[in-house]
C-alpha cells in the first residue's frame, strides 16, 4: 500500500502562495567538465582516497546534455519552483569575464523553466570554487570574496529578470568547516586555525555579492541558504548542557549570528587567537546587508556529550537511521525552526533542502522507497508545527530532484525522489516523487 503525504486540512502549507520544488547543484548533477574551468571538486576527486567509491563529477548524471528532458521531468512533478546552483567555473573565464557558452547554458535553462511556469531559484555557490582561485589560497584569501562580488555582478546582469530568487551561498559551514578545518571536503585542508578564516571570507563574499545582487536585481528574493544541525546534551548534566551550547556555537550560530547582529558568538573568546578570523573595519556592516529571505536546510541533529580533552564530544546518532548513518528526528526540525525565529529577526523563511538517503532498490522498474515517504510526511509536518508556532515559512524544496554525485560518498547514496541509472542515465520518479506529487497538485 502507497502511502500518502498529508497535511491538516488547516495548514497554511496546503495554500497556493506557498511554494513547493526540488532542488539540485551543479557539480552533482551536471557532467560537461570539458567545457568548464576545472574546480577544487575536480581535484579533490582525482586525489586518492577522498572520495568513497573512487568517483567523480565528469558525467555525474549528465544534465549539461539532458537538461531539456529534466526539465520536462521537473515539470511533470506539478513543483511551483526550481532550485538550481550555477557552475562559477562554467560562467566566469580565468581572466574574470563571462563564458558566454556557459551563460548560455543556464540562460537556456532559465528561459525553459519560464515556459513552464517554474519559479528559478538560484545558488551562485555551492561548492565549486574555481581551482586557479584556489590555487591563490581559495577561501582562506580574503581577495576571493572580492572575486565572487564580481562573478555576481556579471551573472546577475546577463540573467536579467529570468530569476525569482538569488542565494548567494550553499551552506558556508560546509565549505568552511568541512573544507578547510576538518578537509573530508574539497579542496581537503586540515586546520582549526582555517576553519574560521574561511568562514569569515565566505560570509564577506556574501555581504559583498548581496550589495550587487540588491542593485542589478532589485525585483528577486535575494539571501543566503544555511543548514542547521540542531545540537541536543546527552544528559541533563550541566558540563552536557554547557558542552551542547558551545558545539551550538561553533556549528550553527557560527554561521547566522553575523548577518543578524553583526558579530560572531561570545566563544570566539574562548578559540586561541591563531584560530581567529581575520576580521577588517567594516566588514561586519557588509555581512549585516540586509536578506529578502534565509534558506534553511536541514537533516538531522547532533547528541553531545561534555569531553575533557574538546570542548564537546558527539556520541553516535541513535535509530532510526538513514542509509548515510544521520538519524531521523523531525522533532528537532520544528524546534531548530522556532529557536532561530525567537532568536533573531528573520525574514521570509524557505526550506531549501531537507530529504534522506535511502538505500534504494529497482524492483521491476519501479522503486518502492515507502521509508523515505515517510521522512517526507514527518518533515512536512515538523515544518507545519513551526508555522503553527508563528515562523513565517513561504517555502519547502525536497532534497533532491534526483540521485547523483553525493560529494565525499560518490555515487553510493541516493538522496533523490527520482532514481538515477548511471549506467543509462534513465530517470524513474520513486514512490516518495509520486507523493512528492500528490501533495502539491491536490492543494
Amino acid at each position: 500500500m502507497n502511502k500518502k503525504i498529508t497535511l491538516p486540512t488547516n495548514s497554511s502549507m496546503l495554500s497556493n502562495d506557498f511554494v513547493y520544488g526540488v532542488a539540485t547543484a551543479s557539480f552533482q548533477i551536471e557532467g560537461g567538465k570539458s567545457s568548464r574551468l576545472p574546480c577544487i571538486w575536480d581535484t579533490f576527486c582525482d586525489t586518492p582516497n577522498k572520495v568513497v567509491d573512487g568517483s567523480n563529477g565528469e558525467t555525474a548524471c549528465n544534465h549539461f546534455n539532458l537538461w531539456e528532458e529534466d526539465i520536462e521531468l521537473i515539470d511533470s512533478l506539478g513543483v511551483d519552483a526550481y532550485r538550481l546552483s550555477i557552475s562559477w567555473p562554467r560562467v566566469i573565464t580565468e581572466s574574470g569575464d563571462l563564458n558566454p557558452e556557459g551563460v548560455a547554458y543556464y540562460i537556456n535553462i532559465l528561459d525553459a523553466l519560464a515556459k513552464k511556469n517554474i519559479k528559478a531559484f538560484v545558488t551562485l555557490y555551492h561548492w565549486d570554487l574555481p581551482q586557479h582561485l584556489e590555487d591563490k589560497g581559495g577561501w582562506l584569501n580574503r581577495d576571493t570574496a572580492y572575486k565572487f562580488r564580481d562573478y555576481a555582478d556579471l551573472i546577475s546582469k546577463a540573467f536579467g529578470d529570468r530569476v525569482y530568487s538569488y542565494a548567494t551561498l550553499n551552506e558556508p559551514f560546509c565549505s568552511a568547516f568541512l573544507g578547510y578545518e576538518v578537509g573530508i571536503h574539497a579542496p581537503g585542508i586540515v586546520g582549526k586555525e582555517f576553519g574560521k578564516k574561511a568562514a569569515h571570507h565566505l560570509l564577506l563574499a556574501h555581504g559583498l555579492a548581496m550589495q550587487v545582487l540588491t542593485k542589478n536585481s532589485p525585483n528577486t528574493l535575494n539571501g543566503i541558504v544555511l543548514n542547521f544541525t540542531p545540537c541536543y546534551p546527552e544528559s541533563d548534566s550541566q558540563a552536557d548542557i554547557e558542552a551542547t551550547s558551545f558545539a551550538d556555537d561553533y556549528f550553527n550560530q557560527w554561521y547566522i549570528k553575523p548577518l543578524f547582529d553583526g558579530e560572531y558568538p561570545a566563544i570566539l573568546a574562548q578559540l586561541p587567537i591563531e584560530n581567529h578570523p581575520e576580521i577588517h573595519e567594516g566588514d561586519m556592516d557588509i555581512i549585516t546587508h540586509p536578506l529578502d529571505f534565509l534558506g534553511i536546510n536541514f537533516y538531522t541533529r547532533a547528541i553531545y556529550r561534555a569531553d575533557k580533552e574538546e570542548h564537546f564530544f558527539q556520541i553516535d546518532p541513535p535509530a532510526p537511521r538513514t542509509d548515510i548513518g544521520w538519524e531521523i528526528y523531525p522533532k528537532a526540525f520544528t524546534e531548530l525552526l522556532v529557536s532561530l525565529n525567537e532568536k533573531y529577526s528573520l525574514p521570509p523563511v524557505y526550506i531549501t533542502e531537507n530529504g534522506a538517503a535511502m538505500a534504494d532498490k529497482m524492483v521491476n522498474g519501479s522503486v518502492d522507497d515507502q521509508d523515505r515517504v515517510e521522512y517526507y510526511q514527518a518533515h512536512l509536518n515538523a515544518v507545519h508545527n513551526a508555522i503553527e508556532q508563528g515562523v513565517n515559512v513561504s517555502g519547502y524544496f525536497a532534497w533532491s530532484l534526483m540521485d547523483n554525485f553525493e560529494w565525499a560518498e560518490g555515487y553510493l547514496k541516493r538522496f533523490g525522489i527520482v532514481y538515477v541509472d548511471y549506467d543509462t542515465q534513465e530517470r524513474t520518479i520513486k514512490s516518495s516523487g509520486l507523493a512528492y506529487k500528490a501533495l502539491i497538485t491536490n492543494r
